[in-house]
């Protein structure tokens, strides 16, 4: 039933009006949209038709999308822009939005001005606040929520709810980290430590379920992480950490150090827009997958035991390339980048790469200058891996989630993909500063569409005042978000109502 409502759910509609009066003849729709509020579906716009991409003001609770690989234009980087928006305070009259019968609270934080963009820096300066800079979320297994405090190098631990629908508790687990984002609890079920993926490291912590301050000092387990770069904030340091489903292996996803430097004759992209594998010991087994140009969030399907990656791509393209990703990542993909982007689209700024270089072999060394210099470039199109999932360009898909079988939220989700989405800078007109929804069937995209689902970190006038960076769901059911904007977690509970 639920396939056939999605399938349904998705056929282009000749108005917005139209599909609107379909969506809501659906019993789902009456749970996971607001019927009373404009919906927009991209699915029938034709290639390089700019209607497709959604800007902010186009974003609301089930609106609708859907981009293709044969949707993208033409690359225009006389479009490039630096739009990078000021935070202002939350407005008295500003709170996030969500689908009709679900409730939004604020967790914690919110008691700092907002993080600018200019303040993520190597070295950042405390907030003042509970949080400096909270970044990815994760839920251990007895459902205390660790939060990744980046810019104070914490780990914090949130547990319960009080009368005031605020953490009852919230403590630090580690201190004196650098920068510190990926969390993992390692073994799943009874875990023994909490690894942490920081900028150039990935270091574990002493943890048995209900500690609320770690056993012992952090011990480095991989001490060469590639990390830090030219880009604005120090550059793709976020490392997320994630185990496979069988929980031999560590995945460490690591981004780019710029924005399209080759890396046949950059070095400093070795091992860079990679996921790499290491055992739990931190030995380096091999480079998992490549081409993906920032995996910031990182996630294991438990149905499938596929990792997947919500991904982050290129700049100065165009207002309108390239899409950002959410996509499963198989073993031994190519993603593309930077020769190619969303399959096989090549990157004008770019020759083709070597043939003896790491796009033909991912476990291949790195080409020395002489070798890079003289090497034969080839086509290696026809490698690159579309991915599953396109969203809006520019607007920085970070953490990502499957929505587990014992949330609260309508069954309908269950196995449902829940992605953040931190904002665009290099697009003129911005999208982003939400949270979305993504379909799944049986384990897999349902169609390749997404629908906004946590949405009013804008104002009317365009004013950006919160940027969603981390998603997970706690032992109420609950989606719970971080906001490095607002410095704070928010809470979005399922009320029926």
């Amino acid at each position: 039933m639920l396939a056939s409502i999605r399938t349904l759910i998705c056929v282009p509609a000749r108005s917005a009006a139209l599909r609107l009066a379909i969506l809501c003849l659906t019993p789902a729709a009456l749970l996971t949209s607001s019927c009373h509020s404009q919906s927009t579906d991209t699915a029938a716009a034709s290639t390089g038709d700019p209607s497709i991409f959604a800007d902010w003001d186009q974003q609301h609770p089930g609106a609708h999308h859907k981009i293709t690989s044969a949707d993208l234009p033409a690359p225009a980087p006389d479009e490039a822009v630096n739009n990078t928006p000021h935070l202002i305070p939350r407005p008295a009259d500003a709170w996030p939005q969500a689908p009709a019968g679900y409730k939004v609270t604020l967790y914690a934080g919110g008691d700092a001005a907002p993080m600018q963009r200019a303040d993520n820096t190597e070295r950042m300066r405390l907030s003042g606040g509970t949080f400096t800079e909270p970044r990815l979320i994760r839920t251990a297994p007895n459902g205390d929520i660790f939060v990744a405090d980046s810019g104070a190098g914490s780990i914090l631990v949130l547990r319960g709810i009080g009368k005031d629908g605020k953490a009852a508790q919230i403590e630090k687990f580690a201190t004196g980290l650098d920068h510190p984002f990926g969390i993992a609890f390692y073994p799943a079920d009874n875990p023994k430590y909490v690894y942490v993926g920081n900028a150039t490291t990935v270091q574990r912590l002493p943890y048995h379920a209900g500690d609320l301050h770690a056993a012992g000092a952090p011990e480095t387990i991989v001490p060469d992480v590639p990390g830090y770069a030219q880009l604005t904030g120090g550059g793709h340091w976020t490392r997320d950490v994630v185990f496979t489903k069988d929980g031999k292996y560590m995945l460490v996803s690591v981004g780019s150090a710029s924005n399209i430097d080759d890396p046949d004759t950059h070095p400093r992209e070795f091992h860079r827009a990679d996921v790499l594998e290491y055992t739990p010991e931190g030995k380096f087994v091999e480079v998992y997958a490549s081409g993906i140009r920032n995996c910031v969030g990182e996630a294991i399907n438990p149905i499938t035991g596929m990792l997947w990656c919500s991904t982050n791509e290129r700049d100065n393209l165009g207002n309108h390339l390239v899409p950002d990703y959410v996509t499963s990542v198989k073993e031994g993909g190519f993603y593309g980048w930077p020769w190619y982007y969303i399959g096989a689209h090549k990157e004008p700024r770019l020759p083709q790469p070597c043939a003896n270089g790491t796009a033909a072999n991912l476990q291949a060394a790195a080409l020395t200058s002489d070798q890079a210099q003289s090497c034969q470039r080839v086509d290696l199109s026809s490698k690159v891996i579309t991915p599953d999932v396109l969203v809006q360009p520019h607007m920085a898909s970070l953490q990502m989630m499957f929505y587990p079988n014992t949330g609260k939220f309508p069954k309908a989700f269950d196995g449902d993909i829940f992605a953040a989405e931190h904002g665009s800078w290099n697009r003129a007109r911005r999208a982003g500063y939400e949270v979305i929804h993504i379909p799944m069937r049986d384990g897999h995209a349902a169609d390749g569409s997404y629908e906004d689902f946590l949405t009013g970190f804008v104002t009317s006038d365009g004013q950006v005042w919160g940027r969603p960076v981390g998603v997970t769901v706690g032992s109420d059911g609950s989606l719970y978000v971080s906001d490095d904007g607002t410095r704070s977690i928010w809470r979005v509970e399922y009320t029926g109502k």
